[in-house]
């Protein structure tokens, strides 16, 4: 019987040491091929954010640039375009020989040259043409684009600001610019006024000023923003007053009339209460009436200017697109 029982405890160690020794191989197995598994697992390589240093620009050469101005993804090629236009703004040179440019008498170069400032430039690059002799560029292209045949700029329905030669419109367009950044004391001095401004068809010299007031009254574009901008300092309204285009002594042109129809519009409230004690044949009496009736008539014909020009486009402007308003109509 003792035998018996001590065959079974020795056949229990037995297995006991058996189940030990086969968990301690599968840990060891799993363990193994833990750390295996891991050495040959190839993980996904994290893109790293990087950017274009100036340095970087700076090495690539123009034969590199015009290949990424070609790439089919429009990032890189933007990228490129704006790495050649900080290039061509930050080089002297290039600036100058774009400037000598806009002011050959050659039409298409000095378009190109135009429209080559206008791609290279912006509202960062701009100041870099408040130079003098930027200025004295500009001017001199615009005075290439004078037209002899010019129409009298004496419609104040007709706009012929869109109809301007491009190359002019662009010369406006950098002016304009930099008069909003700086003052129009170099404008003045490359004699914008006198060698283009003067030189626009404002009609007889007896009626150039109206026909210039007129024009700033009725229009809005880039021709209207630089007076405005001359208007601000005492230079550019002498410049204006020597060129026959104000009267002296005019600080805003366009705005005369108008101020005078509000003051109209004010006094036709109070002088009826003024008038109430005054006799029949008194003669303030009769010189307030003759004041309101020429008021009235300043601003019928104040009315009566406006007008509604209908034009599709599929034809040139004329007066037939022009439907002004009935005189007999009400306000």
């Amino acid at each position: 019987m003792s035998f018996l029982s001590s065959i079974d405890r020795q056949d229990r160690v037995i297995l006991g040491s058996l189940g030990l020794a086969v968990l301690s191989v599968a840990v060891i197995a799993h363990s193994a091929l833990r750390v295996w598994h891991d050495s040959v697992e190839i993980k996904p390589v994290q893109p790293k954010t990087q950017y274009i240093t100036q340095d970087t620009e700076d090495s690539l050469k123009l034969g590199t640039l015009e290949t990424l101005l070609a790439h089919y993804n429009y990032a890189i090629r933007d990228t490129a375009a704006k790495i050649v236009c900080d290039r061509a703004v930050n080089d002297g040179s290039t600036l100058e020989l774009l400037l000598w440019g806009i002011t050959r008498p050659d039409y298409d170069e000095r378009l190109k040259s135009l429209r080559a400032l206008a791609v290279i430039t912006d509202y960062q690059t701009i100041p870099m043409l408040h130079t003098w002799k930027a200025y004295a560029a500009l001017v001199r292209s615009l005075e290439l684009t004078l037209d002899p045949e010019q129409e009298p700029l004496d419609d104040p329905y007709w706009d012929e600001y869109p109809l301007r030669d491009m190359t002019e419109k662009l010369c406006l367009m950098f002016l304009s610019q930099l008069l909003d950044r700086f003052d129009c004391e170099k404008l003045v001095k490359a004699r914008f006024v006198e060698k283009w401004l003067a030189k626009q068809n404002w009609g007889e010299s007896e009626v150039r000023e109206a026909n210039f007031a007129q024009y700033m009254r009725y229009r809005s574009n880039r021709i209207t923003d630089i007076v405005t901008h001359l208007q601000e300092r005492d230079s550019g309204r002498e410049a204006l007053v020597q060129s026959s285009l104000i009267p002296r002594g005019t600080s805003h042109i366009g705005a005369d009339e108008e101020q005078r129809l509000g003051v109209a519009g004010r006094l036709n409230v109070l002088l009826p209460l003024v008038t109430g004690d005054l006799q029949q044949d008194d003669h303030a009496r009769s010189l307030i009436r003759s004041f309101q009736q020429s008021a009235e008539e300043s601003r019928l014909r104040h009315r009566n200017r406006e007008a509604m020009v209908l034009n599709d486009g599929t034809h040139p402007f004329n007066n037939d697109d022009i439907i002004q308003q009935d005189p007999g109509s009400p306000p």
